[in-house]
Protein backbone atom coordinates (compact mmCIF):
# COMPACT_ATOMS: atom_id res chain seq x y z
CA UNK A 1 0.00 0.00 0.00
CA UNK A 2 1.11 3.56 -0.72
CA UNK A 3 -0.36 6.44 1.26
CA UNK A 4 0.23 10.18 1.03
CA UNK A 5 -0.88 12.75 3.59
CA UNK A 6 -0.89 16.52 3.15
CA UNK A 7 0.94 16.18 -0.15
CA UNK A 8 2.16 19.42 -1.73
CA UNK A 9 4.00 19.47 -5.05
CA UNK A 10 5.59 22.43 -6.80
CA UNK A 11 7.25 23.18 -10.10
CA UNK A 12 9.42 26.18 -9.28
CA UNK A 13 7.11 28.70 -7.64
CA UNK A 14 3.99 27.15 -9.19
CA UNK A 15 1.90 24.95 -6.88
CA UNK A 16 0.83 21.78 -8.70
CA UNK A 17 -0.89 20.09 -5.79
CA UNK A 18 -1.77 21.20 -2.29
CA UNK A 19 -2.95 19.27 0.76
CA UNK A 20 -3.74 16.02 -1.05
CA UNK A 21 -4.46 12.81 0.88
CA UNK A 22 -4.08 9.73 -1.36
CA UNK A 23 -4.18 5.97 -0.91
CA UNK A 24 -3.32 3.11 -3.28
CA UNK A 25 -4.20 -0.41 -2.12
CA UNK A 26 -4.78 -3.86 -3.66
CA UNK A 27 -7.63 -3.82 -6.16
CA UNK A 28 -7.29 -0.11 -6.94
CA UNK A 29 -6.74 0.49 -10.65
CA UNK A 30 -6.33 4.23 -10.84
CA UNK A 31 -6.15 6.38 -13.94
CA UNK A 32 -4.16 9.56 -13.16
CA UNK A 33 -5.37 12.06 -15.76
CA UNK A 34 -4.97 15.74 -16.56
CA UNK A 35 -3.54 18.00 -19.23
CA UNK A 36 0.16 17.96 -20.19
CA UNK A 37 2.10 19.88 -17.54
CA UNK A 38 -0.55 19.44 -14.86
CA UNK A 39 1.89 17.44 -12.73
CA UNK A 40 1.02 13.80 -13.44
CA UNK A 41 4.60 12.61 -13.89
CA UNK A 42 5.75 14.72 -10.93
CA UNK A 43 3.07 13.06 -8.78
CA UNK A 44 4.14 9.60 -9.99
CA UNK A 45 7.81 10.30 -9.25
CA UNK A 46 6.92 11.31 -5.70
CA UNK A 47 4.71 8.24 -5.15
CA UNK A 48 7.62 6.08 -6.37
CA UNK A 49 10.04 7.79 -3.99
CA UNK A 50 12.27 9.13 -6.77
CA UNK A 51 11.76 12.72 -5.66
CA UNK A 52 10.59 14.31 -2.41
CA UNK A 53 7.40 16.37 -2.11
CA UNK A 54 7.56 20.04 -1.19
CA UNK A 55 5.48 19.13 1.86
CA UNK A 56 3.59 16.13 3.19
CA UNK A 57 4.39 12.49 3.91
CA UNK A 58 4.64 9.36 1.71
CA UNK A 59 4.56 5.84 3.16
CA UNK A 60 5.10 2.63 1.21
CA UNK A 61 4.32 -0.64 2.97
CA UNK A 62 4.72 -3.15 0.16
CA UNK A 63 6.46 -4.01 -3.12
CA UNK A 64 5.95 -1.84 -6.16
CA UNK A 65 7.33 -1.40 -9.66
CA UNK A 66 7.71 1.92 -11.46
CA UNK A 67 7.93 2.51 -15.21
CA UNK A 68 9.00 6.12 -15.83
CA UNK A 69 8.47 7.83 -19.18
CA UNK A 70 12.20 7.96 -19.75
CA UNK A 71 13.92 4.91 -18.17
CA UNK A 72 17.64 5.26 -17.45
CA UNK A 73 20.05 2.31 -17.38
CA UNK A 74 23.22 2.20 -15.31
CA UNK A 75 24.74 -0.71 -17.27
CA UNK A 76 24.19 -0.60 -21.04
CA UNK A 77 26.46 -3.65 -21.54
CA UNK A 78 23.85 -5.87 -19.88
CA UNK A 79 21.76 -7.97 -22.27
CA UNK A 80 18.06 -7.26 -22.56
CA UNK A 81 17.22 -10.74 -21.20
CA UNK A 82 19.39 -10.24 -18.12
CA UNK A 83 17.84 -6.82 -17.52
CA UNK A 84 14.39 -8.43 -17.35
CA UNK A 85 15.57 -11.35 -15.17
CA UNK A 86 17.35 -8.94 -12.80
CA UNK A 87 13.93 -7.95 -11.44
CA UNK A 88 14.04 -11.15 -9.35
CA UNK A 89 17.82 -11.47 -9.09
CA UNK A 90 17.81 -14.38 -11.51
CA UNK A 91 20.39 -12.90 -13.87
CA UNK A 92 23.20 -13.15 -11.33
CA UNK A 93 22.10 -16.60 -10.14
CA UNK A 94 22.13 -17.96 -13.70
CA UNK A 95 25.58 -16.47 -14.27
CA UNK A 96 26.85 -18.04 -11.05
CA UNK A 97 25.33 -21.41 -11.95
CA UNK A 98 26.98 -21.34 -15.38
CA UNK A 99 30.32 -20.35 -13.88
CA UNK A 100 30.16 -23.11 -11.28
CA UNK A 101 29.13 -25.69 -13.87
CA UNK A 102 32.08 -24.71 -16.06
CA UNK A 103 34.43 -25.03 -13.08
CA UNK A 104 33.07 -28.51 -12.28
CA UNK A 105 33.84 -29.66 -15.80
CA UNK A 106 37.50 -28.76 -15.35
CA UNK A 107 38.28 -29.57 -11.69
CA UNK A 108 40.32 -32.68 -10.89
CA UNK A 109 40.75 -32.34 -7.13
CA UNK A 110 38.09 -34.25 -5.15
CA UNK A 111 37.89 -31.72 -2.30
CA UNK A 112 37.46 -28.82 -4.72
CA UNK A 113 34.85 -30.81 -6.63
CA UNK A 114 32.86 -31.42 -3.42
CA UNK A 115 32.95 -27.70 -2.61
CA UNK A 116 31.78 -26.82 -6.11
CA UNK A 117 28.99 -29.41 -5.94
CA UNK A 118 27.81 -27.93 -2.64
CA UNK A 119 27.96 -24.45 -4.09
CA UNK A 120 26.01 -25.55 -7.14
CA UNK A 121 23.34 -27.14 -4.90
CA UNK A 122 22.97 -23.94 -2.86
CA UNK A 123 22.64 -21.86 -6.02
CA UNK A 124 20.02 -24.26 -7.41
CA UNK A 125 18.03 -23.98 -4.16
CA UNK A 126 18.10 -20.18 -4.40
CA UNK A 127 17.13 -20.36 -8.07
CA UNK A 128 14.22 -22.66 -7.26
CA UNK A 129 13.08 -20.42 -4.39
CA UNK A 130 12.77 -17.52 -6.85
CA UNK A 131 10.68 -19.46 -9.30
CA UNK A 132 13.43 -21.27 -11.16
CA UNK A 133 12.90 -22.26 -14.75
CA UNK A 134 9.19 -21.44 -14.58
CA UNK A 135 10.15 -17.84 -13.83
CA UNK A 136 12.44 -17.84 -16.89
CA UNK A 137 9.52 -19.10 -18.95
CA UNK A 138 7.23 -16.39 -17.53
CA UNK A 139 9.80 -13.71 -18.38
CA UNK A 140 10.13 -15.03 -21.93
CA UNK A 141 6.33 -15.04 -22.35
CA UNK A 142 6.00 -11.43 -21.17
CA UNK A 143 8.82 -10.33 -23.47
CA UNK A 144 7.24 -12.11 -26.42
CA UNK A 145 3.88 -10.45 -25.78
CA UNK A 146 5.61 -7.05 -25.74
CA UNK A 147 7.24 -7.70 -29.12
CA UNK A 148 10.72 -8.49 -27.81
CA UNK A 149 12.08 -11.29 -29.97
CA UNK A 150 14.82 -13.70 -28.84
CA UNK A 151 17.39 -11.92 -31.02
CA UNK A 152 16.61 -8.63 -29.25
CA UNK A 153 16.83 -10.24 -25.80
CA UNK A 154 20.31 -11.51 -26.61
CA UNK A 155 21.58 -8.02 -27.49
CA UNK A 156 23.25 -5.55 -25.11
CA UNK A 157 21.01 -2.63 -24.14
CA UNK A 158 23.45 -0.26 -25.85
CA UNK A 159 22.46 -1.67 -29.28
CA UNK A 160 18.70 -1.24 -28.77
CA UNK A 161 16.54 1.67 -29.85
CA UNK A 162 14.88 3.89 -27.25
CA UNK A 163 11.55 2.17 -27.87
CA UNK A 164 13.08 -1.30 -27.45
CA UNK A 165 14.76 -0.30 -24.18
CA UNK A 166 11.45 1.03 -22.90
CA UNK A 167 9.73 -2.28 -23.71
CA UNK A 168 12.52 -4.14 -21.94
CA UNK A 169 11.92 -2.02 -18.85
CA UNK A 170 8.16 -2.55 -19.03
CA UNK A 171 8.76 -6.32 -19.29
CA UNK A 172 11.05 -6.10 -16.25
CA UNK A 173 8.40 -4.26 -14.20
CA UNK A 174 5.65 -6.72 -15.13
CA UNK A 175 7.95 -9.70 -14.47
CA UNK A 176 8.94 -8.31 -11.05
CA UNK A 177 5.32 -8.23 -9.92
CA UNK A 178 4.05 -11.18 -7.87
CA UNK A 179 0.44 -10.23 -8.58
CA UNK A 180 -0.18 -8.37 -5.33
CA UNK A 181 2.26 -5.46 -5.66
CA UNK A 182 1.60 -1.95 -6.86
CA UNK A 183 2.40 -0.95 -10.43
CA UNK A 184 3.11 2.70 -11.25
CA UNK A 185 3.08 3.00 -15.04
CA UNK A 186 3.71 6.24 -16.93
CA UNK A 187 2.58 5.93 -20.58
CA UNK A 188 3.16 2.15 -20.81
CA UNK A 189 1.77 1.86 -24.35
CA UNK A 190 4.41 4.12 -25.91
CA UNK A 191 6.33 2.17 -28.58
CA UNK A 192 3.99 -0.85 -28.39
CA UNK A 193 2.32 -2.28 -31.47
CA UNK A 194 -1.43 -3.02 -31.53
CA UNK A 195 -1.09 -6.68 -30.50
CA UNK A 196 1.12 -5.77 -27.52
CA UNK A 197 -1.29 -3.03 -26.41
CA UNK A 198 -4.20 -5.48 -26.51
CA UNK A 199 -2.25 -8.00 -24.42
CA UNK A 200 -1.25 -5.30 -21.91
CA UNK A 201 -4.88 -4.24 -21.47
CA UNK A 202 -5.81 -7.77 -20.51
CA UNK A 203 -2.81 -8.14 -18.20
CA UNK A 204 -3.58 -4.93 -16.30
CA UNK A 205 -7.32 -5.59 -16.15
CA UNK A 206 -6.56 -8.85 -14.33
CA UNK A 207 -3.95 -7.38 -11.99
CA UNK A 208 -4.87 -8.08 -8.35
CA UNK A 209 -2.60 -5.53 -6.75
CA UNK A 210 -2.73 -1.75 -6.93
CA UNK A 211 -2.19 0.19 -10.14
CA UNK A 212 -1.69 3.84 -11.01
CA UNK A 213 -1.71 4.51 -14.73
CA UNK A 214 -0.84 7.61 -16.73
CA UNK A 215 -1.92 7.20 -20.33
CA UNK A 216 -3.65 8.98 -23.18
CA UNK A 217 -4.92 5.64 -24.50
CA UNK A 218 -8.65 6.03 -23.89
CA UNK A 219 -9.38 2.35 -24.60
CA UNK A 220 -6.82 1.31 -21.99
CA UNK A 221 -8.43 3.61 -19.42
CA UNK A 222 -11.89 2.31 -20.31
CA UNK A 223 -10.94 -1.37 -19.97
CA UNK A 224 -8.68 -1.17 -16.92
CA UNK A 225 -9.37 1.61 -14.40
CA UNK A 226 -12.00 1.55 -11.65
CA UNK A 227 -10.98 4.90 -10.12
CA UNK A 228 -9.98 8.20 -11.74
CA UNK A 229 -7.76 10.84 -10.18
CA UNK A 230 -8.16 14.10 -12.08
CA UNK A 231 -5.26 16.47 -11.44
CA UNK A 232 -6.65 20.00 -11.83
CA UNK A 233 -3.81 22.55 -12.05
CA UNK A 234 -6.26 25.47 -11.94
CA UNK A 235 -7.18 24.54 -8.34
CA UNK A 236 -4.01 22.55 -7.37
CA UNK A 237 -6.10 19.56 -6.29
CA UNK A 238 -6.74 15.95 -7.26
CA UNK A 239 -10.44 15.20 -7.69
CA UNK A 240 -11.07 11.53 -6.87
CA UNK A 241 -13.84 9.68 -8.72
CA UNK A 242 -14.48 6.09 -7.61
CA UNK A 243 -15.77 5.31 -11.07
CA UNK A 244 -14.70 3.69 -14.30
CA UNK A 245 -13.59 5.85 -17.22
CA UNK A 246 -16.91 6.34 -19.04
CA UNK A 247 -18.82 6.87 -15.81
CA UNK A 248 -16.17 9.41 -14.77
CA UNK A 249 -16.60 11.33 -18.01
CA UNK A 250 -20.38 11.43 -17.51
CA UNK A 251 -19.94 12.56 -13.91
CA UNK A 252 -17.51 15.30 -14.92
CA UNK A 253 -19.94 16.57 -17.54
CA UNK A 254 -22.82 16.47 -15.03
CA UNK A 255 -20.72 18.31 -12.42
CA UNK A 256 -19.87 21.02 -14.95
CA UNK A 257 -23.52 21.43 -15.91
CA UNK A 258 -24.63 21.52 -12.25
CA UNK A 259 -22.03 24.20 -11.47
CA UNK A 260 -23.20 26.21 -14.46
CA UNK A 261 -26.85 26.09 -13.32
CA UNK A 262 -25.99 26.89 -9.73
CA UNK A 263 -23.86 29.86 -10.77
CA UNK A 264 -26.56 31.17 -13.12
CA UNK A 265 -29.21 30.92 -10.38
CA UNK A 266 -26.97 32.46 -7.75
CA UNK A 267 -25.94 35.33 -10.01
CA UNK A 268 -29.60 36.00 -10.81
CA UNK A 269 -30.56 36.07 -7.10
CA UNK A 270 -27.50 38.16 -6.20
CA UNK A 271 -28.36 40.67 -8.92
CA UNK A 272 -31.91 40.96 -7.55
CA UNK A 273 -30.59 41.53 -4.00
CA UNK A 274 -28.08 44.10 -5.27
CA UNK A 275 -30.79 46.04 -7.12
CA UNK A 276 -33.03 45.97 -4.07
CA UNK A 277 -30.15 47.08 -1.84
CA UNK A 278 -29.50 50.04 -4.16
CA UNK A 279 -33.11 51.14 -3.76
CA UNK A 280 -33.06 50.77 0.02
CA UNK A 281 -29.66 52.45 0.31
CA UNK A 282 -31.13 55.72 -0.91
CA UNK A 283 -33.05 55.91 2.36
CA UNK A 284 -30.99 56.48 5.48
CA UNK A 285 -33.39 54.43 7.58
CA UNK A 286 -32.88 51.40 5.31
CA UNK A 287 -29.05 51.58 5.05
CA UNK A 288 -28.52 48.69 7.48
CA UNK A 289 -30.91 46.43 5.56
CA UNK A 290 -29.21 47.39 2.28
CA UNK A 291 -25.80 46.42 3.61
CA UNK A 292 -27.23 43.10 4.77
CA UNK A 293 -28.58 42.40 1.29
CA UNK A 294 -25.22 43.19 -0.32
CA UNK A 295 -23.45 40.93 2.17
CA UNK A 296 -25.95 38.16 1.46
CA UNK A 297 -25.40 38.55 -2.31
CA UNK A 298 -21.61 38.31 -1.85
CA UNK A 299 -21.96 35.20 0.31
CA UNK A 300 -24.13 33.52 -2.30
CA UNK A 301 -21.41 33.98 -4.93
CA UNK A 302 -18.53 33.14 -2.59
CA UNK A 303 -20.10 29.82 -1.57
CA UNK A 304 -20.40 28.55 -5.11
CA UNK A 305 -18.18 25.68 -6.23
CA UNK A 306 -15.56 26.81 -8.69
CA UNK A 307 -16.40 26.37 -12.35
CA UNK A 308 -14.33 23.91 -14.30
CA UNK A 309 -11.89 26.27 -15.97
CA UNK A 310 -11.34 25.81 -19.69
CA UNK A 311 -7.67 24.95 -19.92
CA UNK A 312 -5.43 26.55 -22.52
CA UNK A 313 -4.42 24.66 -25.62
CA UNK A 314 -0.99 25.06 -27.20
CA UNK A 315 -0.84 27.00 -30.45
CA UNK A 316 1.42 24.49 -32.17
CA UNK A 317 3.19 25.82 -35.25
CA UNK A 318 5.84 24.41 -37.53
CA UNK A 319 8.55 26.51 -39.20
CA UNK A 320 8.08 28.58 -42.31
CA UNK A 321 10.25 26.55 -44.72
CA UNK A 322 13.20 28.29 -46.31
CA UNK A 323 13.56 28.16 -50.13
CA UNK A 324 15.36 25.07 -51.43
CA UNK A 325 16.07 23.09 -54.58
CA UNK A 326 13.79 20.54 -56.19
CA UNK A 327 15.42 17.63 -54.28
CA UNK A 328 16.79 18.96 -50.97
CA UNK A 329 17.77 15.56 -49.53
CA UNK A 330 18.94 12.25 -51.03
CA UNK A 331 20.46 9.10 -49.58
CA UNK A 332 21.99 6.07 -51.27
CA UNK A 333 23.13 2.63 -50.15
CA UNK A 334 22.51 3.20 -46.44
CA UNK A 335 23.14 0.24 -44.14
CA UNK A 336 23.53 -0.31 -40.41
CA UNK A 337 24.53 -3.26 -38.26
CA UNK A 338 25.21 -3.74 -34.57
CA UNK A 339 27.83 -6.43 -34.28
CA UNK A 340 26.62 -9.39 -36.34
CA UNK A 341 23.04 -8.10 -36.32
CA UNK A 342 22.11 -6.42 -39.58
CA UNK A 343 19.37 -3.79 -39.17
CA UNK A 344 18.90 -2.83 -42.80
CA UNK A 345 21.01 -2.54 -45.94
CA UNK A 346 20.94 -0.78 -49.32
CA UNK A 347 18.34 1.89 -48.52
CA UNK A 348 17.97 4.59 -51.21
CA UNK A 349 15.60 7.53 -51.10
CA UNK A 350 15.11 11.01 -52.49
CA UNK A 351 13.09 13.63 -50.63
CA UNK A 352 11.56 16.11 -53.08
CA UNK A 353 10.60 19.64 -52.09
CA UNK A 354 7.29 19.53 -50.22
CA UNK A 355 7.02 15.72 -50.40
CA UNK A 356 5.49 13.58 -47.66
CA UNK A 357 6.94 10.20 -46.75
CA UNK A 358 6.12 7.72 -44.00
CA UNK A 359 8.62 5.08 -42.84
CA UNK A 360 6.98 1.76 -41.91
CA UNK A 361 8.31 -1.42 -40.32
CA UNK A 362 7.93 -3.63 -37.27
CA UNK A 363 9.61 -2.75 -33.98
CA UNK A 364 13.38 -3.06 -34.38
CA UNK A 365 13.28 -2.71 -38.18
CA UNK A 366 15.43 0.43 -37.97
CA UNK A 367 12.94 3.27 -38.48
CA UNK A 368 14.49 5.55 -35.85
CA UNK A 369 17.98 4.53 -36.98
CA UNK A 370 17.21 5.61 -40.55
CA UNK A 371 15.75 8.93 -39.40
CA UNK A 372 18.85 9.62 -37.28
CA UNK A 373 21.08 8.97 -40.30
CA UNK A 374 19.06 11.44 -42.37
CA UNK A 375 19.34 13.97 -39.52
CA UNK A 376 23.12 13.51 -39.38
CA UNK A 377 23.20 12.32 -35.77
CA UNK A 378 24.24 8.74 -36.69
CA UNK A 379 26.81 7.61 -39.25
CA UNK A 380 25.78 4.78 -41.62
CA UNK A 381 28.04 1.76 -42.00
CA UNK A 382 27.84 2.19 -45.76
CA UNK A 383 26.27 4.71 -48.11
CA UNK A 384 25.88 8.45 -47.74
CA UNK A 385 23.34 11.19 -47.15
CA UNK A 386 23.67 14.10 -49.58
CA UNK A 387 22.19 17.55 -48.91
CA UNK A 388 20.64 19.37 -51.84
CA UNK A 389 20.54 23.10 -52.53
CA UNK A 390 19.20 25.10 -49.57
CA UNK A 391 18.56 22.09 -47.33
CA UNK A 392 17.54 22.89 -43.76
CA UNK A 393 16.65 19.91 -41.60
CA UNK A 394 14.41 20.01 -38.55
CA UNK A 395 14.64 16.82 -36.47
CA UNK A 396 12.14 15.79 -33.80
CA UNK A 397 13.54 12.80 -31.86
CA UNK A 398 11.13 10.43 -30.12
CA UNK A 399 13.39 10.23 -27.06
CA UNK A 400 13.90 14.03 -27.10
CA UNK A 401 17.60 13.56 -27.81
CA UNK A 402 17.77 17.05 -29.33
CA UNK A 403 16.96 18.66 -25.97
CA UNK A 404 19.65 19.69 -23.51
CA UNK A 405 18.34 18.30 -20.23
CA UNK A 406 20.88 20.31 -18.22
CA UNK A 407 19.62 23.71 -19.40
CA UNK A 408 16.41 25.70 -19.08
CA UNK A 409 13.50 25.96 -21.48
CA UNK A 410 14.63 29.41 -22.66
CA UNK A 411 18.24 28.28 -23.05
CA UNK A 412 17.03 25.41 -25.25
CA UNK A 413 15.24 27.90 -27.50
CA UNK A 414 18.27 30.19 -27.60
CA UNK A 415 20.50 27.29 -28.62
CA UNK A 416 18.07 26.06 -31.28
CA UNK A 417 17.72 29.56 -32.75
CA UNK A 418 21.51 30.01 -32.82
CA UNK A 419 22.06 26.63 -34.50
CA UNK A 420 19.57 27.50 -37.24
CA UNK A 421 21.18 30.90 -37.87
CA UNK A 422 18.12 32.81 -36.64
CA UNK A 423 18.95 35.98 -34.74
CA UNK A 424 15.88 36.24 -32.54
CA UNK A 425 15.72 38.31 -29.34
CA UNK A 426 14.58 36.68 -26.11
CA UNK A 427 11.29 38.57 -26.35
CA UNK A 428 10.48 36.76 -29.63
CA UNK A 429 11.58 33.39 -28.20
CA UNK A 430 9.38 33.99 -25.16
CA UNK A 431 6.48 34.75 -27.47
CA UNK A 432 6.96 31.42 -29.25
CA UNK A 433 7.26 29.59 -25.92
CA UNK A 434 4.08 31.24 -24.65
CA UNK A 435 2.19 29.89 -27.66
CA UNK A 436 3.47 26.42 -26.73
CA UNK A 437 2.21 26.89 -23.12
CA UNK A 438 5.46 27.98 -21.48
CA UNK A 439 4.40 31.39 -20.16
CA UNK A 440 6.19 33.74 -17.75
CA UNK A 441 8.65 32.10 -15.38
CA UNK A 442 8.03 28.68 -16.96
CA UNK A 443 10.78 29.57 -19.45
CA UNK A 444 13.28 29.20 -16.59
CA UNK A 445 12.22 25.63 -15.73
CA UNK A 446 14.98 23.01 -16.17
CA UNK A 447 14.32 20.85 -19.21
CA UNK A 448 15.09 17.76 -17.13
CA UNK A 449 12.00 18.21 -14.92
CA UNK A 450 9.51 18.56 -17.78
CA UNK A 451 6.87 15.92 -18.38
CA UNK A 452 6.91 13.90 -21.59
CA UNK A 453 4.18 16.07 -23.11
CA UNK A 454 6.02 19.27 -22.14
CA UNK A 455 9.24 17.97 -23.71
CA UNK A 456 7.30 17.20 -26.89
CA UNK A 457 5.94 20.76 -26.97
CA UNK A 458 9.40 22.23 -26.32
CA UNK A 459 11.02 20.11 -29.04
CA UNK A 460 8.37 21.31 -31.50
CA UNK A 461 8.80 24.92 -30.36
CA UNK A 462 12.56 24.58 -30.99
CA UNK A 463 11.79 23.91 -34.66
CA UNK A 464 9.79 27.09 -35.20
CA UNK A 465 12.77 29.40 -35.75
CA UNK A 466 14.73 26.85 -37.80
CA UNK A 467 13.32 27.62 -41.25
CA UNK A 468 13.47 23.85 -41.83
CA UNK A 469 12.26 22.76 -45.26
CA UNK A 470 12.63 19.03 -44.47
CA UNK A 471 11.15 17.85 -41.17
CA UNK A 472 12.12 14.46 -39.76
CA UNK A 473 9.44 13.58 -37.21
CA UNK A 474 9.85 10.51 -35.00
CA UNK A 475 6.59 9.74 -33.11
CA UNK A 476 5.56 13.42 -32.76
CA UNK A 477 2.25 12.63 -31.02
CA UNK A 478 3.66 10.50 -28.18
CA UNK A 479 2.84 11.66 -24.61
CA UNK A 480 0.33 14.30 -25.75
CA UNK A 481 -3.15 14.84 -24.35
CA UNK A 482 -5.95 14.78 -26.97
CA UNK A 483 -6.14 18.57 -27.39
CA UNK A 484 -2.37 18.98 -27.84
CA UNK A 485 -2.23 15.98 -30.18
CA UNK A 486 -4.88 17.57 -32.41
CA UNK A 487 -2.85 20.77 -32.53
CA UNK A 488 0.19 18.80 -33.75
CA UNK A 489 -1.90 17.01 -36.38
CA UNK A 490 -3.29 20.31 -37.66
CA UNK A 491 0.25 21.74 -37.85
CA UNK A 492 1.49 18.70 -39.82
CA UNK A 493 -1.46 18.99 -42.18
CA UNK A 494 -0.72 22.66 -42.87
CA UNK A 495 3.08 22.45 -43.26
CA UNK A 496 4.23 23.33 -46.81
CA UNK A 497 7.71 21.79 -46.61
CA UNK A 498 8.74 18.12 -46.86
CA UNK A 499 8.06 15.69 -44.00
CA UNK A 500 9.52 12.26 -43.35
CA UNK A 501 7.64 10.65 -40.46
CA UNK A 502 7.87 7.60 -38.25
CA UNK A 503 4.68 6.96 -36.30
CA UNK A 504 2.34 4.26 -35.02
CA UNK A 505 -0.52 6.81 -34.79
CA UNK A 506 -3.00 6.37 -37.68
CA UNK A 507 -4.28 9.91 -37.07
CA UNK A 508 -0.78 11.29 -37.68
CA UNK A 509 -0.58 9.42 -41.00
CA UNK A 510 -3.96 10.82 -42.02
CA UNK A 511 -2.75 14.34 -41.22
CA UNK A 512 0.50 13.70 -43.13
CA UNK A 513 -1.31 12.53 -46.27
CA UNK A 514 1.79 10.59 -47.42
CA UNK A 515 2.65 10.19 -51.07
CA UNK A 516 5.21 7.42 -50.51
CA UNK A 517 6.16 4.79 -47.93
CA UNK A 518 9.59 3.34 -47.15
CA UNK A 519 9.23 -0.26 -45.91
CA UNK A 520 11.97 -1.46 -43.56
CA UNK A 521 14.12 -3.51 -43.12
CA UNK A 522 14.15 -4.18 -46.90
CA UNK A 523 14.19 -0.48 -47.75
CA UNK A 524 11.60 -0.87 -50.51
CA UNK A 525 9.85 2.30 -51.64
CA UNK A 526 6.21 2.22 -52.64
CA UNK A 527 3.45 4.68 -53.46
CA UNK A 528 1.16 5.21 -50.51
CA UNK A 529 -1.97 3.12 -50.39
CA UNK A 530 -4.62 2.97 -47.69
CA UNK A 531 -3.92 -0.75 -47.60
CA UNK A 532 -0.67 0.15 -45.80
CA UNK A 533 -2.54 1.77 -42.89
CA UNK A 534 -2.78 -1.61 -41.17
CA UNK A 535 1.02 -1.63 -40.92
CA UNK A 536 1.03 1.69 -39.05
CA UNK A 537 -0.42 0.30 -35.81
CA UNK A 538 1.83 -2.75 -36.12
CA UNK A 539 4.87 -0.47 -36.22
Amino acid sequence: MITAAGLELRAGSRILLSGADLRIQPGDRIGLVGRNGAGKTTTMNVLAGLTQPYAGRIENSGPFGYLPQDPRFADLTQTAANRVLSARGLDQLLADLAKTEAALAEVADDDKRDKLVNRYSRLEEQFSARGGYQAESDAARICSKLGLEDRILAQPLSTLSGGQRRRVELARILFSDDGDGILLLDEPTNHLDADSVNWLRGFLAGHKGGLVLITHDVELLDEVVNTVWFLDPTRSVIDIYNLGWKAYQRQRAEDAERRRRERANAEKKAATLTRQAAKLGAKATKAKAAKGMIRRAEEMLDNLEEDLVQEKVADVRLPQPAPCGKVPLTASGLSKSYGSLEIFTGVDLAIDRGSRVVILGLNGAGKTTLLRMLAGTLEPDTGEVEPGYGLRIGYFAQEHDTLDHTGTVLEQMQSAASDSGADLPDSELRKILGAFLFPGDDVHKPVGVLSGGEKTRLALASLVSSGANVLLLDEPTNNLDPASRQQVLDAVDGFSGAIVMVTHDPGAVEALRPERAILLPDGDEDLWSDDLMELVELA
